[in-house]
Formats: structure tokens, C-alpha cells, sequence
């Protein structure tokens, strides 16, 4: 290829000086979306980015192939209240997934549907939650991409909005009181309320009476907090106990406070300045359950008496799951045993993939917790979620997905409790083409063991093949086995698709997840490269037929890689990245991630920012691989101007001929899109990695 021709970007002469370090900021004038300048250079990466995806060769085969199997149909792990069950399902040939609700009698009707609402599709679903009876149903909406939540209730059995909607319940949990009359939520002050620069910030808790003026709401928690602390909410299905928790942006702790609001309301501190999660709530059974990594980094379940604070000290908990050894704790659900006995049935992750057993919860401080038997599962996959009545109930439903399996929910039943079975089956518009999944580990630089899902069509490295290497590695997520529509479709067209579990996710528990943050954050970049030469050493690909691609941390991830490692990768797509680690807390949500980054205002954090920040390390005259930048103007937690400046960086510096390209979408956000408009991004991206790592058309 010869060396392309890029849009003018004027390079500034500014240097800052940041607590000793003289920090060039050549591009900050396009952080800046509405500058002229900034406007101008846009439009021309548009074209440039236009004329180069569209002539992709393998494009239109894979958005062929996607359209098919981005149309995979999802089925939602059903909530149950009174006799009604709530979940969401979208069939092939819908935009987005609706949200209904099955009647006693096994009738079904959809409550919302977002493309009703709103044929754009440009209306998503981000929230909801059914009272305890099943009669009202509160939701949440957002427009345009900006996740800024709108609450609105409707009566289940008219369908008739009865209340909102009430605006800034961005990550806002709902917990219902008895009777359906009055919540519980989380709402942001108004932004005449705040100073200029935090409307994002400031929640607090409310009480909530259903059809009143959110201008009466009562104040609950909050005031005074961090700004950046998100709440959550749970009500006793009595109406007897409040839990509020809360933690400050995305910190890896969490404060809990219990209320009793049969007797004072008052909420005292159950757990506050320590540094451990906890989720508490109390069940049908009048317990304080306790979902917890506190002294137990790979979870334990707990009980404690909600009356009675001297149980509330973390040795005065009663196991009723202790830590495992080798599985990290994610989710439970109550259910009755067929003997008439209190039962939990629990998720465990190991090597990220889950599983399920079931535990005695009944029985004494004297009697040690019991295992009572492991579920067989239908294979290497995920559980999304558990769920069963809180009223009790001897069945339970288990949300399941795997690498060729859609979202879909299975059956448990006490009666036998080593099995389950099929309840709803997501339909796939196409044929899912055959994928093996083969499970590795590479060794990381400092000799850890990093897990690695290589998916092929053949399950085993018999010729090198184009591969695209994924990894997010941050936030304590785990990248588990699900249905990836871009993977079949690049296994169909011949290639290799491996997802690899760095730390800084939970795949291990809480210590994996802080071995891959903070200072420790350079140990994601060196686990990431270890698994691209693994794949490499073992014959699956070559360096010149190998592709990274992450999204958000991940974009990160891989943005950190290119300037690392330019030799390791052929092509790069980083997709809503995070770039500038300098400036990163100035926009969109980025100060509520300075737990789990540092921070530039301290002396000793910016030294650990700079070590890695992408668009810091960018140098003159290096060969860089082809990258694909791929941004949502309406992204309101990762600014696109991190993609805009590292582009122009790496514009002005590559002394190779790969492409270094910008590709952004209007009218969507961060997270959930019309499935349409999934299409033509994967479709570029697909094509894009494809023209860099060999493949030719099939």
C-alpha cells in the first residue's frame, strides 16, 4: 500500500507542567467538538473513512453473514411478582427487545416495545423492575444513545402510563413498598443544584409516591456524599427493611446502611470504610443475606440477623456458601427444596466459565454449610442470571449462553436438582455456522497464567490462520463464553477468534480484578500480549495475520498495545476508547473511574497514567499497524475526542503504509443500539481486520 494521504491536523506548541513532567498536548483543540476546526477535520476523516470502508472487499460478504447472525433472537431470565412473569424477548427482524409479561393462565403481551415507542429506533429499554403484586411496572428510557433514563409506571393490567416521566434516573434501581403506591430510587440533583461540570454527579435517594410531583419526592440518603457515588436499593418484600449501599464511581467497596421502617427509620451503618462489596437484602425468611467479597475474595453468601447488630460484625456471619477454592461466586437464588428446606442455587465461575450447585440454607451456627449437588450444565458457558419467586417455590430459571447458543433461559426444579431443562429458546434467523471452542492458557511476563478461549472452525492450529485476538481487562468484568455474532462470522469465513481473561476482570475473584488496576494496570497490557504470542508460538496465526480489537477499557487495552507492542498486531479496531489517561477525568463519566486508574492530580498517580497513556506514547516514525477508530458522538461516558486525538496523533507519526482511520456514528451512544445499525459496524469492522490480516474473499 502506499502512504495515505490524511486530513490537516495543526499540531500545538503546549506543554503542560504536571507536578514536574512536561506533558505535549499537541491535538487538545479537537477535544473540543463544536470548534470550526474540529468540525472540519471530522467531515474529512468521515469521507476518507467512508471511501476506504465501503471498498472493503469482504464487506459485503460479512454483512451478508450478519444479518443473519446479528438477528439472533435473546430471551430474558424472567422476574416473577404475585403470579405474573416478567422478561424481556427479541425475535429475528426486531430492532430491539420488548418487555412482556405472562398472565397466570400462560397468555402473553408485550408492555413496551421500544421501536413503538419510538420507529427510529433510536429509543432503548435500560431499566425496569414490577412491584412486589405484579400490577405496576416501572421502566426506564433513553433516546438517542445519551443513557439519559426517563422513569415512567404503568398499570400492568390497562397498560396505561400512570406516572412520568421523571428525567435524570441515569443508573437509578427502583425497589417497590407493598401495595404498589410508593418506591424507592435514585435520582441526580438538578443541575442548578450542582456545581458547573458535575451534572452527572450528585445522586441521591428518594421515596416516591406513584402520580405525584417528583418535586414532593422525600430525601432518603445522600446528602453530603462523594458526587461520584451511584446507590443502590433493596426493599424486604414485607416493606419492613431497607438496605441502601453505595459506592463512589466505580470503586471496588461499597458502604451498606439497614433501615427498619416498622420501627424508626432510621439507617444505620452496616458496613462503611471498609474496603470489600457486599450486597445485602433481606429475603422471605427475615435474614439479612450477605453476597460478599469481604475477607473472601472469590465470594462467600452469609446471613446475619437485620435486627440485631451484634450479628452484623463480618465474624459473626453465618456461611452458608463459604469461599471456594477455585470459583468465583456471581449470583444465587432462594428456593425451596422438594423436602419443604430453604435452598440456595448458586453460580460459580472457574476459568470463566460458570456453574451450578445447590446449597442447604436452613440449619443453625452450629451446623456447617452443605453442598448439597452440582447441576449438570449444558455446557462451556455463562449464566446470566438466576431467579425464582420471592414468595418461595420449589422452581427456579436460569438465563444461559454459549458462543453459538442466543440468549435463552433454562429450567431448574427441585425434584431433581442435578438437571435442567429448556424453558425458552432464542430463535437465530440463519444457520449458526459450527464453531469449537479450544481453552488454553498463555504466560504473562511475569509468569501468571492468562486464560484463553480459541474459537475455530477446525479446533486446531493446522494452518495459520487471521485472527482476532479480544480482551477487555478492567472494572472487575469477566469475559465469559456468550453468543458473539462476529465471532461466527469470522470463524465461518475461515479465521480465529480468541477471547483471552486478563486480569483486571473478575474472571479469579476480587485480587485478579486489583492485579490489573492502578499501578498494577500494565499487567492487563503484558497479559494481552502474552496471549497474541501464545497464539502465535502455537501456530494458530502470525503476527502478520493477527488482530486485537477491544471497545471502551478495551479500547484502552488495545490502544496501550499498538503504542507498546506496534510489532505484535497487523490491524487494530479500537472501538469508543478511552486514550488520554492525563485528561480522561475531565470528560463524560471519566471521574468515577480514578479508582481504578489513579488520578492525574496526584504526583505518584500520573506517573502510573503516563507509563501507559496511548496517546502519550505515540512516537515519530514508527510503522504502525492498520487501525480502525470506531466512536458514537452520543457517547456520554467515554468522550469521542479520546479517538480523535490519538487518530491524528498517529496520522501525523506512521512511517508505514497501513491506514489509520475514524469511523464514527451519530445518534448512538455507549451502550445498546438498534440491532440494524450493529450491522454495518461490525460488517466495517470485520472487512477492515479482514484486508489486514490476508484473507481473501471466500
Amino acid at each position: 500500500m502506499r502512504q495515505m494521504r490524511y486530513p490537516d491536523a495543526p499540531r500545538l506548541d503546549l506543554v503542560d507542567d504536571l507536578h514536574g513532567h512536561r506533558v505535549a498536548d499537541p491535538y487538545r483543540w479537537l477535544e473540543d467538538a463544536a470548534d470550526p476546526r474540529t468540525i472540519a477535520w471530522t467531515e474529512a476523516q468521515d469521507a476518507l473513512a467512508g471511501d476506504l470502508l465501503s471498498a472493503l472487499p469482504l464487506r459485503d460478504q460479512f454483512a451478508a453473514r450478519l444479518e443473519q447472525l446479528v438477528h439472533a433472537g435473546a430471551v430474558g431470565v424472567p422476574v416473577w411478582r404475585g403470579r405474573r412473569a416478567f422478561s424481556t424477548r427479541r425475535d429475528p427482524g426486531q430492532e430491539h427487545a420488548v418487555l412482556r409479561v405472562r398472565e397466570p393462565d400462560g397468555t402473553q403481551r408485550v408492555l413496551v416495545d421500544p421501536m413503538a415507542l419510538d420507529p427510529a429506533g433510536t429509543t432503548t429499554l435500560d431499566a425496569w423492575s414490577p412491584s412486589w403484586e405484579g400490577d405496576r411496572l416501572a421502566y426506564q428510557l433513553s433516546t438517542g444513545g445519551d443513557e439519559e433514563s426517563r422513569l415512567y409506571v404503568l398499570d400492568v393490567t390497562t397498560g396505561e402510563v400512570i406516572d412520568g416521566p421523571i428525567d435524570r434516573c441515569r443508573y437509578s434501581p427502583v425497589a417497590w413498598l407493598p401495595g404498589g403506591d410508593e418506591l424507592f430510587y435514585v435520582r441526580r440533583l438538578a443541575p442548578d443544584a450542582v456545581p458547573a461540570g458535575e451534572e452527572q454527579f450528585h445522586r441521591r435517594v428518594w421515596r416516591h409516591r406513584v402520580g405525584a410531583s417528583p418535586d414532593d419526592d422525600e430525601l432518603v440518603h445522600g446528602e453530603g456524599s462523594d458526587p461520584t457515588m451511584y446507590f443502590d436499593v433493596h426493599l424486604s418484600r414485607n416493606g419492613r427493611w431497607l438496605v441502601v449501599s453505595g459506592s463512589a464511581g466505580t470503586a471496588p467497596r461499597d458502604d451498606v446502611w439497614v433501615a427498619d421502617l416498622a420501627g424508626d427509620g432510621e439507617l444505620r451503618e452496616f458496613q462503611v470504610g471498609v474496603d470489600a462489596r457486599t450486597s445485602a437484602w433481606v429475603a422471605r425468611d427475615g435474614r439479612l443475606w450477605l453476597l460478599s467479597d469481604r475477607d473472601a475474595p472469590r465470594g462467600r453468601l452469609a446471613v446475619a440477623d437485620p435486627a440485631d447488630p451484634a450479628t452484623w460484625a463480618p465474624a459473626a456471619w453465618r456461611d452458608v456458601i463459604p469461599q471456594q477454592p477455585d470459583g468465583v461466586l456471581s449470583d444465587i437464588a432462594l428456593v425451596d427444596g422438594a423436602d419443604g428446606s430453604l435452598q440456595v442455587l448458586a453460580v460459580h465461575a472457574v476459568d470463566a466459565t460458570d456453574r451450578l450447585s445447590v446449597w442447604a440454607a436452613d440449619g443453625s451456627a452450629d451446623s456447617p454449610p452443605a453442598r448439597l449437588a452440582d447441576v449438570e450444565g449444558p455446557g462451556a458457558g455463562s449464566i446470566s442470571g438466576v431467579s425464582a419467586p420471592p414468595e418461595g417455590g420449589t422452581t427456579a430459571w436460569v438465563g444461559y449462553t454459549d458462543y453459538a447458543t442466543p440468549p435463552s433461559v433454562l429450567q431448574w426444579e427441585a425434584g431433581n436438582p442435578t438437571t435442567v431443562r429448556t424453558w425458552e429458546q432464542a430463535a437465530v434467523a440463519g444457520e449458526v455456522p459450527a464453531v469449537t471452542v479450544v481453552e488454553t492458557h498463555a504466560t504473562s511476563a511475569d509468569g501468571t497464567p492468562v486464560h484463553l478461549f480459541v474459537l475455530s472452525g477446525s479446533g486446531a492450529p493446522d494452518v495459520p490462520r487471521p485472527t482476532v485476538l479480544y480482551g477487555y481487562g478492567g472494572f472487575n468484568v469477566a469475559l465469559t463464553p456468550g453468543y458473539t455474532a462476529q465471532a461466527l462470522a469470522w470463524v465461518a469465513t475461515g479465521g480465529v477468534w480468541a477471547v483471552a481473561n486478563l486480569r483486571g476482570g473478575s474472571e479469579h475473584g476480587e485480587e485478579w480484578h486489583r492485579a490489573g488496576m492502578r499501578e498494577r494496570k500494565q499487567n492487563v497490557f503484558d497479559d494481552f500480549a502474552a496471549a497474541g504470542e501464545q497464539l502465535v508460538e502455537h501456530g494458530w496465526t502470525t503476527h502478520d495475520r493477527l488482530a486485537v480489537m477491544g471497545g471502551s477499557n478495551g479500547g484502552l487495552l488495545v490502544g496501550a498495545t499498538l503504542t507498546q507492542r506496534p510489532d505484535l498486531a497487523a490491524a487494530v479496531v479500537c472501538s469508543a476508547p478511552l486514550l488520554d489517561m492525563v485528561r480522561y477525568e475531565r470528560f463524560g463519566l471519566g471521574r468515577t473511574w480514578n479508582d481504578e486508574y489513579g488520578t492525574a492530580d496526584d504526583p505518584t498517580e500520573l506517573g502510573w497514567l503516563l507509563g501507559y497513556s496511548p496517546y502519550h506514547a505515540v512516537r515519530e516514525g514508527t510503522a504502525y499497524p492498520a487501525v480502525l477508530f470506531t466512536t458514537f458522538e452520543s457517547d456520554t461516558r467515554v468522550d469521542p475526542l479520546h479517538a480523535r486525538k490519538l487518530a491524528a496523533a498517529l496520522q501525523h507519526a506512521t512511517s508505514g503504509s497501513a491506514p489509520i482511520v475514524l469511523r464514527r456514528e451519530v445518534s448512538v451512544g455507549h451502550g445498546a443500539r438498534a440491532v440494524s445499525r450493529t450491522v454495518g459496524l461490525a460488517a466495517d469492522q470485520l472487512a477492515f481486520l479482514a484486508a489486514h490480516t490476508g484473507f481473501t474473499r471466500r
